[in-house]
């Protein structure tokens, strides 16, 4: 297949062979037979699911047999932004995870420095009950919070599980996160035990945190236990020693919209939200996302490159309710070089492989080409999230990889720990789109009064509720931080802040926050516009943009920062450069006020541009208001953008006569 890809060309097709085996049409088939609900195609299938929305969520519960007392009282009840879910409901997510205790492969682990690991079902679940001895021996109780700073390895799973299984609150970070970043999430609810890797490789290197751990447990003093993965040392307790023998492994089963996992936003502007979603919500929402829309079943290997302290590890870690092989890696995904995660697809075999669109772009920049490399025959889909994939993305996938297997771009986000709108494998894949909005999500795009827009870009809403939506922020008084963030805009209409249009395929275009909209002339444009032109010039190797004015104010900057690849300079030749392929493949309104080179792009952790919080410092806002140093891969990337921003603030001083 050709490495260029036009927007919106077909590049993938579903068999008939695919369509037949697929559980999504098994499902429509189910549902003609068990609750006489004809669904020809999927947009039939998806109005059943956001009209009527009792009916589906009920038959989600009932196919996938969820374990559990369900629900004596009504399915859903209420409207945006109050709604309660199955009420009378009993589940447990670890019961549901852990329904089957046999041989097959639960989980196969590895390590950038060589280490590797094998659950079966059976053995997984050995383990999960002696950590829940172990948190039981703590004191650990239902409502409870357990803590996790660690890498993405088994005893982060096994404990996850263990905590669930006791009604018990789980909360993870990744180690790399600052000891500022570590607390700004953590003291905010406090948490009972605490386990941390205080020693992991990343990147080749060995990396020492135990006076940083040290530091966070000083913090938290709350705790009742603190284990290290690793031996016991000084007051730490070791994994293994925090293993205890008890009773069989058993589950508490708690309400619908018991608290199951906190998850945190970014937290790059102030402190972080701390989300709290329910065991029925995820139970559900991931039975329906991985079991339908990714189609995975036990024959699966799912893999999706994550850490602990991104939603796709709970998303990942879910392909145990459907069955598959959890497929889980620590380590850095350029280690030794940009062929690491390829060569785990062929070697383990993955059949679903989860990334980042930027790995993906970052890969098609260094002329990677796994197919050359790598036997890809096992693999029959890639899932990409994280930043939109553009067109040509999808062209490199489908002429890197193989031409067989489905590209399936996802979106959502931490808010709901899953994907609005998904991958179908009924349905085809166009380059630069989204397949379809996902069952039971009724994806809209708004316009600033709250009119629907159609081929236009605009606010994404959801305008019906979804189960994953958070049942609560944690110590959020009269729920006010929760409604100020989802339903202050548009009465009634989650809000998302993404740009969004919907397109003639019936798939979407996400374009980027919209709280970091580009206005130009009155005219809004999606950052991911300028991205995709931007880099893929051979020069650049990374960029952001950022607009200084407002939907109100035309008087700001269009601010355009690049890293150049290894020895170029930005002279006047490059930014002329620059700025005619911005006019002629875009437009004249795409052309930036200034061009600046900067030495790295600042990011999260998780690996997404800093617009909104590097838009603020140039407008004036003090940089420890701005952005939380501790939340980025590199906090020195900042400094370039505060020289510029008090560069400014003194150019907007009066002069003195």
């Amino acid at each position: 297949m050709k490495l260029e890809a036009a927007e919106g060309e077909r590049l993938w097709t579903p068999s008939p062979e695919i369509i037949s085996q697929c559980r999504m049409r098994k499902f429509m088939d189910w549902l003609r037979e068990h609750r006489s609900v004809e669904c020809d195609d999927y947009a039939s299938l998806h109005r059943f699911s956001t009209e009527r929305i009792a009916d589906f969520w009920s038959s989600i519960w009932e196919y996938f047999g969820v374990l559990g007392t369900p629900a004596t009282g009504p399915v859903v009840s209420g409207n945006l932004p109050q709604v309660t879910w199955f009420e009378g409901a009993r589940l447990n997510y670890a019961e549901q995870a852990l329904r089957r205790r046999d041989e097959h492969l639960a989980v196969l682990f590895r390590s950038e420095n060589g280490e590797r690991q094998e659950l079966s079902y059976r053995a997984l679940a050995e383990q999960v009950a002696r950590a829940r001895a172990g948190l039981m021996r703590a004191g650990v109780k239902a409502n409870d919070r357990v803590a996790a700073v660690v890498a993405n390895r088994p005893e982060a799973l096994i404990l996850f599980l263990a905590t669930a299984s006791l009604g018990a609150v789980w909360a993870s970070c990744s180690p790399d996160f600052g000891v500022g970043g570590v607390l700004d999430r953590l003291q905010q609810i406090e948490p009972k035990l605490l386990l941390v890797s205080d020693r992991y490789h990343y990147g080749g290197r060995d990396y020492d945190r135990r006076a940083d751990m040290a530091e966070v447990r000083r913090q938290l003093p709350g705790l009742s236990a603190a284990v290290r993965i690793g031996e016991s040392e000084g007051d730490w307790l070791g994994w293994n020693e925090f293993l205890t023998d008890g009773d069989a492994l058993a589950f508490e089963r708690v309400a619908f919209e018991h608290p199951l996992w906190i998850l945190f936003s970014s937290g790059t502007t102030g402190l972080p939200k701390a989300i709290v979603h329910g065991h029925g919500g995820m139970v559900l929402e991931h039975l329906k996302a991985l079991g339908l829309h990714l189609d995975l079943g036990e024959g699966d290997r799912f893999f999706w490159f994550t850490t602990t302290g991104w939603m796709m590890w709970n998303f990942l870690i879910s392909g145990l309710m459907v069955g598959s092989t959890v497929v889980l890696y620590d380590g850095s995904p350029a280690y030794p070089d940009m062929y690491t995660l390829w060569r785990l697809v062929e070697r383990d075999r993955v059949t679903y492989f989860g990334t980042s669109a930027p790995y993906l772009l970052a890969c098609r920049k260094a002329s990677v080409v796994p197919n050359e490399q790598h036997d890809l025959s096992a693999l029959r889909a890639i899932g990409t999230t994280g930043a939109p994939l553009p067109a040509d993305g999808f062209g490199w996938v489908y002429h890197s990889t193989h031409s067989e297997l489905l590209l399936g771009s996802v979106s959502g986000g931490t808010d709901v720990c899953t994907a609005f709108v998904l991958a179908c494998p009924l349905l085809p894949v166009h380059a630069g789109e989204i397949q379809c909005a996902g069952l039971g999500a009724k994806v809209e795009a708004f316009d600033e009064v709250g009119e629907p827009l159609f081929d236009r870009v605009g606010e994404l809403v959801l305008t019906r509720p979804m189960p994953c939506m958070p049942v609560a922020f944690w110590n959020d008084v009269d729920d006010a931080r929760r409604l100020e963030s989802y339903f202050s805009t548009f009465p009634g209409v989650w809000r998302h802040g993404d740009w969004v249009k919907a397109t003639p395929h019936g798939g979407f275009v996400i374009y980027g926050r919209s709280d970091s909209t580009l206005n130009r002339g009155g005219v809004r444009m999606g950052t991911s516009e300028f991205y995709r032109v931007v880099e893929a010039l051979p020069e650049v190797q990374d960029s952001l943009v950022v607009d200084t004015g407002s939907l109100t104010d035309h008087s700001g900057k269009l601010w355009l920062f690049l890293v150049l690849r290894g020895g170029l300079v930005l002279d006047a030749a490059l930014v002329q450069r620059v700025r005619d392929t911005l006019r002629n493949t875009l437009s004249p309104r795409h052309v930036p006020d200034e061009i600046r080179e900067v030495r790295v792009i600042p990011r999260t952790l998780n690996g997404k541009k800093l617009e909104v919080p590097v838009k603020r410092l140039l407008l004036g806002v003090a940089p420890e208001a701005a952005a939380s140093a501790s939340t980025l891969a590199d906090p020195s990337a900042l400094d370039a953008f505060i020289a510029l921003a008090a560069e400014l603030a003194r150019q907007r001083l009066p002069t003195k006569v």
